[in-house]
């Protein structure tokens, strides 16, 4: 089911692309469910490294590597997760993608669905001026 439409979400007077989203590691099943920035930016997805524990990776055992970000330089710990997508008005799970190495970042605050691991297995139509955005699958 395609997502058609869908109006962005106010952040404090800033509107975005968002999408609900449970992040679940496939190794424990254990999962959190959330919302994530849709961020053509963001070259990876990237998990607040507080959520690692959560969903029960050991956050320094991952593949580290350091990363270039809007705030700067920073270390990264890469783990396997599936992403399940949620429309964002009707609650369905719509898409799932299975298997997905993530990177965790210290100091992030908000997941950041990124393009390489994500998005470029959609494709994501945005309406800037009407603050609105569509996604669909190929």
């Amino acid at each position: 089911m395609p997502i058609r439409d869908c109006p962005f979400t106010n952040c404090g007077g800033v509107y975005r692309p968002i999408l609900p989203v449970k992040i679940v590691n496939p190794h424990t099943g254990k999962s959190y469910s959330t919302r994530g920035i849709i961020d053509t930016g963001a070259d990876e997805c990237a998990i607040p490294a507080a959520l690692a524990s959560l969903l029960g990776h050991n956050l320094q055992a991952g593949k580290t590597k350091t990363i270039g970000t809007g705030n700067g330089v920073t270390a990264a710990y890469a783990h396997t997760t599936k992403f399940e997508i949620y429309h964002p008005v009707l609650g369905d799970l719509i898409y799932t993608i299975p298997d997905t190495p993530v990177d965790f970042l210290p100091n992030l605050h908000i997941v950041l669905l990124g393009a390489n691991n994500f998005l470029s297995r959609l494709v994501l139509t945005i309406d800037y001026p009407n603050k609105r955005f569509s996604i669909k699958y190929p």
